[in-house]
């Protein structure tokens, strides 16, 4: 993406990233803000999604699915960021993004010394992303390593390539993606993830709650991002992961939204079963 090209549309599963960093560039701009993303609204401007536009046509009840999927990434966002301190204050300095996308933890959060934060993702986004950042003139607050690889293929040989160490603590996300993955291949993932995974290893994962599928993918327009979701969580979400060797627990989106001073004003029936926020230690 040259300099003189403003706007690019992203395309398949990945163009998702940009539009979440929509959402996080209006959360930005609220005195209130959970967080605050300086890049967001660049990503958002360079995939066209910027300045923000009116309300898409629809009835109430999609517009109310809108603002509910705009929210759990603002709430998510959060809860990952406050796991990544955590990791950090245990001295986990290995940093793995799977599914990177827009991702812009390694220049907008502090890390200690010696922090090394792996962004995994296909080449298509890493490099929209890199024209991005460098027209930004963006520094990155780490040690930045990103890894072009696809997440059906083996990832795990390229991120061993790129320097992650699999002796070694690594706090693990996986943001936003395992509901564009169907269940074999998120028990795939999973196996890979724990097979480098030394003790004392966390990680951080967003799950679609129960029912999702139904309530917000059966009426999505063709191409939108909830009409590329396939899965949901499991059933027990921390007995599964227990089965994996992690020692995991379970948040709702309705639970850690109220934690943040966000409460969920809609019936509480939209969003009952296990929670779709996770956060686990290796044992």
């Amino acid at each position: 993406m040259s300099d003189g090209q403003e706007h690019v549309r992203p395309s398949g599963v990945w163009a998702t990233a940009v539009g979440v960093a929509r959402v996080r560039a209006l959360e930005t701009q609220r005195e209130d803000a959970l967080f605050r993303d300086p890049l967001a609204q660049a990503f958002a401007t360079a995939g066209g999604l910027w300045p923000s536009s009116p309300p898409l046509p629809g009835d109430e009840a999609a517009q109310r699915r809108r603002r509910a999927v705009s929210l759990s990434i603002v709430i998510r966002t959060k809860f990952l960021d406050d796991l990544l301190r955590q990791a950090s204050a245990s001295e986990v300095r290995q940093v793995v993004l799977l599914g990177a996308g827009m991702d812009s933890r390694a220049f907008r959060m502090y890390w200690p010394d010696g922090t090394r934060l792996f962004e995994l993702d296909t080449a298509a986004p890493l490099n929209f992303k890199a024209a991005v950042l460098h027209r930004e003139q963006a520094v990155a607050r780490c040690e930045r390593i990103t890894v072009a690889a696809d997440l059906r293929e083996d990832w795990p040989s390229e991120l061993a390539a790129a320097g992650h160490d699999r002796t070694a603590p690594t706090v693990w996300i996986a943001e936003g993606l395992l509901i564009y993955l169907p269940e074999d291949a998120v028990e795939l993932l999973l196996a890979r993830i724990s097979a480098r995974s030394a003790p004392g290893s966390r990680m951080g994962l967003t799950l679609g709650s129960r029912g999702v599928l139904e309530r917000f993918g059966a009426d999505a327009a063709p191409g939108s991002a909830a009409s590329l979701w396939v899965s949901e969580t499991p059933d027990d979400p921390v007995g599964w992961l227990a089965g994996h060797g992690w020692e995991a627990d379970s948040r709702t989106l309705r639970e850690c939204a109220a934690a943040y001073g966000r409460p969920i004003s809609t019936p509480p029936q939209l969003d009952e079963g296990p929670g779709g926020l996770i956060s686990a230690v290796r044992r």
